[in-house]
């Protein structure tokens, strides 16, 4: 053992009594959060709130952890937002001002604020800082550490010299159980609470609670100070038997009965099915009164709802009440994630069938062989004869086993393709519906809900695919769901085949190229139509070349001047120059094997070059501005042309991928510019048809006149001309326009190969469309289907009014323009933009609900009419609207009215109460208000009671200041909570 005068020792043995407990910690912790959030000195300087103020204004909220030991706790300061010129006033205040919580505990222009934290509630203040349990922390509920609390927050106040009321939570946290205290000059406020299961009888009425309000103050001054007293009653209206809901539901009976035509399953229903609104809160208010002007005890009360000054109301709404739209676009979203594809849900039937009828398939590709053809080649194709082969399964194929019903199914083709209605004796009523649904279109371009498609990259309204996806959406929804859906898509592809095959045009689709800010679905489904117009374009003139070759070898049988036969091929020209490639075609099929016909036509126009002549041109449309070609006299024509072969957005990335992937060398540059040019080439080639002996640089002057460089130069003789020559980038060596001129052959364009294989890309449309999953599908229609849904909730709403939607509809259909235009959709987000829209459904239904129990649609009077509108708008819009005219006000005397019903009706059997309602409107318009002449009484118990008892009086002693003392009392059927703040002079006692 070391010495005892070893120096190290002696170290070891000292104790240190200068280190702080954890409870001294912890109030130093406080005193800093204090520090930091500035709550230092002197809060007098805040004015009172303006009324309403506590529920208008804004509420400014920070929270901090702090630890005592290793309990946690969040110490959270709460104020509300002042406005700036307030905040100079500091600097002008008396030293011996009390602090501001202690002026809000009179002040009475927020006594009951609908929309408020309890403690403001309770204790009118505009700030406070509140000490809470964590998260997973036990409640404070021995005394000792209630106390141990306080005193941590009193001493912390003392020292930081904080004015700001401070309070500690404690029990349990569903008590809603708080202490706390504020401190200022020579002053002091305690809070304190009382918290029970049952009222007490003999404080079940005012007189009981003055009488602890007096013995808590303990006032000894004769006569005592007068206690200002503000009382709220709350009724609640639970019974809505007497009112009808105003949403008709649909008849799906109806439905389910195939008795279905296009209107019903062209639109999304909406409304909905349950009572949005719950409860109605009904508060009567006496905010001034003094102990002698009310009489409120265990035998008689003076306080009659039909006579409290202000009324005002709130409403409950019902939590995620059954919305129709919300359903429909819920249950039409929850598809995008399946994985089935529709073989799996038909094909089991279907390949059973095919088996039975394998002959059909056999027999459709056996006529294919055959060597010789009694029918068209057109109709011998594969695919018609798969498809012929499918409608005869179809036929065959059991009822029962088709997840469809056939009148519903065709209801819905029916609503997808009107035209087929419509008997198609002519190529004439086969073109008429497409071109009216184009017409229409083009007068709804200048509405603005119409053009909402281009921001949601969807479909125009009523376009095929605009009503395809709300007929999927509602089959979905009523008739069987996904292998419904699955079944209506097989369907819908084979009547998109039989169109092709058939040469009719799809309804509903606008004419021209597929419109790349449409939906990827609705460009295929233009592409498709595209091709059906080239193809009968074709046959039409397939048909015209037959015709007029037939009336040639009549005329030359029946030995007819030569001069006539010129007839028919000139009436041809004539008809050709005033159309354009797009509109007709040669009369070749899928393949061109014309090379003899191409070769005498090109020796007729090398004679023609020869010759000089201009009647051996072909394909001309009309003079270019008067302009002549340059190595010759001869006008120079505008050719007729083909139209560039139209692409789908997916076509175009896939053709951008793999001129990518050629790279940047020489080689893989020249391939890119020859797949490039391959339009330039076909222009090439029917300009020079068109313009015999041209040369390049005609070309040039019509196609590409900024490459044709003119000036004025001087000749010979001194007189200026116009020369002309080609740009610096025309003469490049290798330049792809000189090397595609060398080339080109003279071919008039309907002598050319196609540069749009309309018989190809059908077939590739039709397989992309016969091979997507139903899942698929609905993903392609989703825009369609958020379209269709904002467009309903704004015709709703407009016939509401309601401005808090309108403005969610706008900010909606801008969020919902950046969900839906990526390639992947956010699913996430999708389901969040679903959810707000059901939200504004249910305002709206709310609004309706509102609007049929205050019978605005039946209100006699303008005026009342107007007012009630304002009111029901309030109530949508504000927490707590007040009554105007109380009682006596229209909307009072309509609420009166829904009491004495709920209460009459309550009061009888189920057979008495229908026999009452259906009397009721015989009730008696001079009934006397109060009720004083029946049983049963107007208004039942109020289901809840407030009572605010206010007085300033000196305490402790009766030289003391005179200082503010509240109590606010909650009487509930389960519940009876006193909140007192009693303030004491703490320099004269």
């Amino acid at each position: 053992m070391a010495a005892d005068n070893d120096p190290e020792t002696e170290v070891f043995e000292i104790t240190d009594f200068t280190t702080a407990s954890e409870w001294e910690r912890f109030v130093s912790r406080v005193e800093e959060v204090l520090n930091d959030w500035k709550l230092i000195g002197n809060s007098a300087g805040r004015s009172p709130p303006d009324k309403g103020g506590y529920t208008t204004g804004t509420w400014l909220e920070k929270s901090q952890d702090i630890n005592f030991a290793d309990f946690k706790f969040y110490i959270s300061h709460f104020t509300l937002k002042q406005e700036s010129e307030n905040d100079n006033e500091k600097n002008t205040l008396e030293e011996d001002a009390f602090p501001s919580a202690m002026q809000d505990l009179l002040c009475m222009n927020n006594d009951f604020p609908p929309r408020a934290h309890c403690l403001v509630r309770w204790y009118g203040i505009q700030e406070f800082v509140v000490i809470a349990p964590g998260t997973n922390c036990e409640a404070i509920i021995s005394e000792s550490k209630c106390n141990l609390l306080l005193s941590s927050i009193s001493i912390a106040l003392a020292n930081s010299g904080c004015q700001v009321p401070m309070f500690v939570q404690i029990q349990q946290k569903w008590r809603r159980m708080y202490a706390g205290e504020c401190q200022g000059l020579g002053v002091r406020t305690d809070f304190e609470m009382v918290h029970l299961r049952k009222v007490p009888s003999q404080y079940n009425h005012l007189s009981g609670l003055l009488d602890i309000f007096k013995s808590k103050i303990g006032c000894n001054l004769s006569p005592p100070p007068p206690i200002n007293i503000a009382i709220r009653f709350t009724y609640i209206l639970q019974d809505w038997q007497q009112h009808s809901w105003p949403q008709q539901p649909p008849d799906f009976d109806t439905l389910l009965g195939g008795e279905v035509g296009g209107v019903e399953f062209g639109k999304l229903p909406f409304g909905a099915c349950e009572e949005p609104i719950s409860e109605l809160h009904l508060a009567t208010t006496w905010p001034h009164l003094t102990e002698g002007i009310v009489v409120d005890n265990d035998v008689y009360s003076d306080l009659d709802p039909l006579q409290a000054p202000h009324w005002s109301v709130r409403v409950r709404t019902a939590e995620n009440p059954q919305c129709l739209l919300g359903d429909f676009l819920s249950e039409f979203f929850k598809l995008c994630c399946k994985k089935e594809s529709t073989e799996e849900f038909l094909g089991r039937g279907l390949v059973e069938e095919e088996g039975q009828e394998n002959t059909d398939i056999s027999s459709a590709l056996s006529r294919l062989t055959e060597p010789t053809a009694t029918v068209p080649i057109s109709k011998l194709s594969v695919s018609n004869m798969v498809h012929s082969a499918r409608k005869h399964i179809r036929r065959h194929r059991r009822v029962a086993e088709s997840p469809l019903n056939n009148d519903v199914l065709n209801s819905v083709l029916l609503c997808l393709f009107p035209d087929a209605a419509v008997e198609k004796s002519s190529d004439n009523s086969k073109n008429k519906p497409a071109q009216s649904n184009a017409c229409g279109k083009t007068e709804q371009d200048k509405n603005s809900d119409y053009n909402i498609y281009l921001q949601l990259k969807s479909a125009p309204i009523d376009s095929l695919t605009y009503r395809l996806a709300l007929c999927v959406c509602l089959i979905n929804y009523n008739h069987g769901g996904l292998r419904a859906v699955a079944h209506l898509w097989q369907e819908f592809v084979l009547e998109l085949r039989y169109r092709w095959e058939n040469n009719h045009l799809i309804y509903g689709l606008a004419a021209g190229p597929p419109d790349l800010r449409c939906c990827l679905l609705h460009q295929k489904l233009q592409m498709l139509n595209c091709c059906i117009e080239r193809k009968r374009a074709r046959d039409e003139a397939r048909r015209a070349q037959e015709g007029s070759k037939e009336r040639e070898r009549r005329s030359s049988q029946n030995g007819r001047p030569t001069s006539d036969s010129t007839a028919p091929s000139a009436s041809m020209k004539e008809v050709s120059s005033g159309k354009s490639w797009d509109s007709w075609s040669d009369s070749e099929d899928e393949f061109f094997e014309c090379v003899s016909d191409q070769g005498e036509t090109e020796f007729s126009h090398t004679e023609g070059e020869k010759d000089g002549s201009k009647n051996k041109a072909e394909g001309r449309l009309h003079p270019y501005n008067n302009t002549t070609l340059l190595k010759s006299t001869e006008p120079l024509y505008v050719p007729i042309t083909q139209e560039p072969a139209p692409m789908t957005e997916d076509l175009l990335e896939e053709q951008s991928e793999v001129l990518a992937k050629l790279g940047t060398s020489a080689e893989g540059s020249h391939l890119r510019a020859r797949m490039q040019s391959a339009c330039l080439l076909s222009d090439m080639e029917s300009f020079k048809a068109a313009n015999p002996g041209c040369v390049l640089e005609d070309f040039v002057r019509w196609y590409s006149p900024r490459d044709y460089v003119e000036e004025q130069v001087e000749d010979d003789s001194g007189n200026k001309v116009l020369k002309g020559e080609l740009s610096a980038r025309m003469k490049i060596p290798g330049n792809m326009w000189v090397e595609a001129w060398e080339t080109a052959r003279v071919t008039p364009a309907r002598r050319q190969r196609r540069l749009f294989d309309d018989t190809k890309e059908a077939e590739k449309v039709l397989h992309y469309l016969a091979v997507l999953k139903p899942a698929d599908v609905t993903r392609h229609l989703l825009p369609c289907i958020l379209h269709s849904a904002i467009l309903k909730l704004k015709e709703e709403e407009s016939v509401e009014d309601i401005p808090s939607v309108r403005k969610n509809i706008r900010q909606s259909t801008s969020q919902a323009s950046k969900l839906l235009h990526p390639p992947n959709y956010d699913y996430k987000k999708i389901e969040d933009f679903i959810n707000q829209l059901i939200a504004m459904e249910t305002v709206i239904t709310r609004a309706r609900s509102l609007k049929a129990k205050f019978s605005i649609c039946e209100g006699e009077k303008g005026e009342d009419t107007e007012e009630l509108e304002k009111f029901v708008s309030s109530l949508l819009e504000e927490p707590e609207v007040e009554v105007i005219g109380a009682g006596q006000g229209p909307a009072g005397s309509i609420i009166h009215k829904m009491f004495i019903n709920a209460q009459r009706l309550a009061d009888f059997t189920s057979d008495e109460a229908a026999l009452l309602s259906a009397l009721e409107e015989d009730l008696s318009s001079d009934r006397k208000p109060t009720g004083g002449s029946n049983k049963v009484p107007d208004f039942p118990p109020p289901a809840g009671r407030e009572i605010l008892l206010r007085t300033c009086v000196p305490r402790p002693t009766p030289y003391s200041k005179a200082l503010p003392q509240r109590l606010f009392c909650v009487l509930m059927k389960e519940e009876f909570r006193l909140a007192g703040a009693f303030s004491s002079d703490t320099s004269f006692f």
